[in-house]
């Protein structure tokens, strides 16, 4: 059979990798990043799912380094008795993130306790394994199931990036123009879900797919909106 085109060669079936750059010393690589963070120290977070995992490990660690927290889960959960244990700095709020009435109610005590909002992170969040057809069983996924899944991590999240918003636009902007910060949790899953997984994907894929356009509404407020996508923890998923 005749060779491949000399106008259109077949590319190598692998690439050569180029070499990796040689990083810079440890001493302007650390000065660098650590330029790029903002300290935490003397913010006032809000912090979704606080009582476990993820989330209370964000509360622990913003109240460590000199943050005053408002850690928002529900009633039933650990989160009063972390607020409790991590002092004047962490207050608690029982509150369910896809009620507004709730969610309001935990802005309000930041509001009340610590005199303003400057950043929201969105850690609250529930996952099922449910085949889309179990033909073993002969049964299908539960609709309700997968609207819970939805309503919990998509609509939840959505509804604290708003109210959040709304309070942090009140606040004084600082040298660069910001005014507040939302982060929220994705997970690998909403690009690489696993059997059992559509609802879950599908909430996070949500997560990912708002994130652009929000941060691109909030922007002209001086408001900053991401996203991360952890993979599994030590102290459960995301």
């Amino acid at each position: 059979p005749p060779g491949p085109s000399p106008l259109f060669p077949v590319p190598p079936l692998f690439l050569p990798v180029p070499p990796l750059p040689v990083p810079p010393p440890a001493g302007i690589g650390r000065t660098a990043a650590m330029a790029a963070i903002r300290s935490v120290k003397g913010l006032v977070a809000l912090v979704t799912g606080g009582g476990s995992g993820l989330g209370r490990a964000t509360v622990e660690r913003l109240v460590q380094h000199g943050a005053r927290v408002v850690l928002l889960d529900l009633p039933a959960s650990s989160g009063a008795q972390l607020a409790q244990e991590l002092g004047e700095h962490c207050a608690f709020a029982p509150a369910d993130v896809t009620s507004p009435k709730e969610v309001g109610a935990a802005l309000a005590l930041a509001q009340k306790q610590f005199g303003r909002l400057d950043l929201a992170v969105n850690c609250a969040g529930i996952g099922i394994a449910v085949k889309t057809y179990n033909s073993k069983k002969d049964k299908v996924h539960d609709l309700e199931d997968f609207q819970r899944v939805i309503n919990v991590n998509l609509v939840g999240t959505f509804n604290v990036i708003r109210l959040s918003a709304q309070l942090m636009s009140h606040n004084k902007p600082d040298a660069d123009g910001h005014r507040g910060l939302v982060v929220n949790t994705a997970s690998v899953a909403a690009f690489e879900g696993q059997v059992g997984q559509a609802a879950y994907s599908a909430s996070k894929g949500g997560i990912v797919g708002m994130t652009l356009p929000i941060a691109r509404d909030l922007a002209p407020l001086g408001i900053r909106v991401v996203t991360i996508a952890p993979g599994r923890a030590a102290r459960g998923a995301p």
